[in-house]
This record gives C-alpha cells, structure tokens and sequence, in this order.
C-alpha cells in the first residue's frame, strides 16, 4: 500500500505531458476520500453535479487520467441512488432527444483525451468552471426553447465535455432546469443521463490504461464515499440555506478555475 501511494498520489505534481510522482503517506489517499465525500455532500446540497467539484480537486492529488476515472465511478453511485429515489420522474422524450446525444458524444470527448495535452485538458477544464459560475451568477433565469434541435445540441455538448474534462453536469442542469421540467422529472431524467454517460465513458478510460491495475482497490472505497455523501447531504439539506451554500461553492469553483487556467496558461507558454 505504501509503495502505491508512492507512486500514485503524488506530494506535488509536475505536468509536462505527464505527471512526475513523488513519495506521499496515508494522508493523501485519505484526503482524496475526503474530498469525493465532500463533493458529494456539497453537490447534493448546491444543487448541481458532484463531478463538477470533485474533478478539480481531485487535480490537486492525481494524474489528470486517473482523476477522470475516479470522477466516473463517483458520479455513477451518486446517480443510481438518486435515480432509484426518482425514477418514476422519468421523461423518455427527453432520455432520447437529451441522453442519446449525450451518450454519443461523451464517445468522441473520452477518446480525444489520450491524444490531447494534460495541460491543456486542465486549462479548458479551468476554462469551463470559470464560464459556468459568471453563467450561474448571472443567467439564474436561463431558459431554453425545447425543441428538438436545442435540446439534443444540449446534450451533444454536456456528454462531449463530461469525456473530454470529466465534468458535463453542471451544462447538463443548466439545459435541463431550462427547459422547465419539474423538479421531480428533472432529477429523474438528469440522473439516469449521467448513468449513461458514465457507464460510456468509464470503459473507455479503462481500455486506455487511465487507471493502473493497483488503483481498482480505491474504487469501494470511492463508492462507499460517494453514497456517505449523498446520504450526509440528504440529511443536512433542510438545516443550511441552500442558496448561501450554493454561492459559497461558486467561489471556491471560481478560484480553481482561475488557478487552472493561469497555472495551464504558463505552462503552455514556458
């Protein structure tokens, strides 16, 4: 175990194409639990998508490929618990218009990333949480015509970035809540896309070697976090102001965002 932390969870990565890994305890892979539990926890409680907090720091402790798996498996445990509260929700107009789109592209987006720079995954990846909060903040009365054509061009684009960056969720909610399903069709519904994205994209990495065979031992634990969180979130929901929450959480997506795209910005150019 010690000799896999080593190599895995790294006490500072240097990323030039690769990641270069240096000795760390325990205490990361701790912290990398941690931090699936409280993504979960403040995804459930913001109101968007677990992955889209977790990816990013998940950067800050594994290779960028491995980080893709681990949001996977995460967002897929999350998903099925939601999907079996809600599944009676379930709009099938909007799995095939919505979710097929989704699917197909989320192909195309996991196989771009063996060929595409890690810097510049991380720089777009910066990129886009920067976008969605200034689009949070101040598009919160987005609304879109459901016709066919903007609802699966949602979908392709949501699925696309959920396999490229590993986070299409937070543009998935954004769609979704504007085309104005109700709450107990949307979670339904957005749930069971996120399945079926997740289930597309996670063999891919698989196949391509993203997560080494030492790791497969975190993935229980992984799932053990993820519906921990889920359940902490559930419980803490009527006791915090969802909104200030919501916020506070765009801060912190905001910040990150701007370290990717500066920190990706210098290395590009160095």
């Amino acid at each position: 175990m010690n000799l896999l932390l080593k190599k895995y969870f790294p006490a500072k990565t240097i990323n030039q194409g690769s990641t270069i890994f240096t000795s760390m305890d325990i205490n990361t892979l701790l912290l990398f639990l941690l931090a699936a539990y409280l993504s979960e926890v403040a995804g459930t409680l913001a109101g968007f998508g677990s992955s889209t907090l977790f990816m990013p720091l998940a950067l800050f402790l594994v290779d960028f490929r491995i980080a893709l798996v681990m949001v996977a498996v995460l967002h897929i445990s999350g998903n099925l618990g939601r999907l079996g509260f809600f599944k009676k929700g379930l709009d099938y107009r909007m799995l095939l218009l919505f979710g097929v789109p989704s699917v197909i592209l989320t192909i195309i987006g996991a196989f771009l990333v063996d060929y595409v720079n890690q810097d510049i995954l991380k720089f777009t990846l910066g990129l886009f949480l920067i976008f969605y909060v200034i689009w949070s903040l101040f598009r919160s009365d987005f609304k879109v015509s459901p016709t066919p054509i903007s609802t699966t061009l949602g979908g392709g684009l949501s699925g696309f970035l959920a396999g490229l960056i590993g986070t299409g969720g937070a543009l998935r909610a954004a769609f979704l809540t504007g085309l104005g399903l109700k709450k107990e069709v949307y979670l339904a519904t957005a749930a069971a896309i996120a399945v079926g994205v997740d289930l597309t994209r996670l063999p891919i990495y698989l196949s391509q070697g993203f997560l080494p065979d030492e790791l497969f031992i975190l993935i229980p634990f992984l799932i053990v976090a993820a519906l921990s969180g889920s359940y902490t979130g559930k419980k803490l929901f009527s006791r915090i102001s969802a909104e200030g929450f919501h916020r506070l959480v765009l801060g912190a997506l905001l910040l990150m965002g701007v370290y990717f795209v500066l920190s990706g910005f210098f290395l590009l150019i160095s």
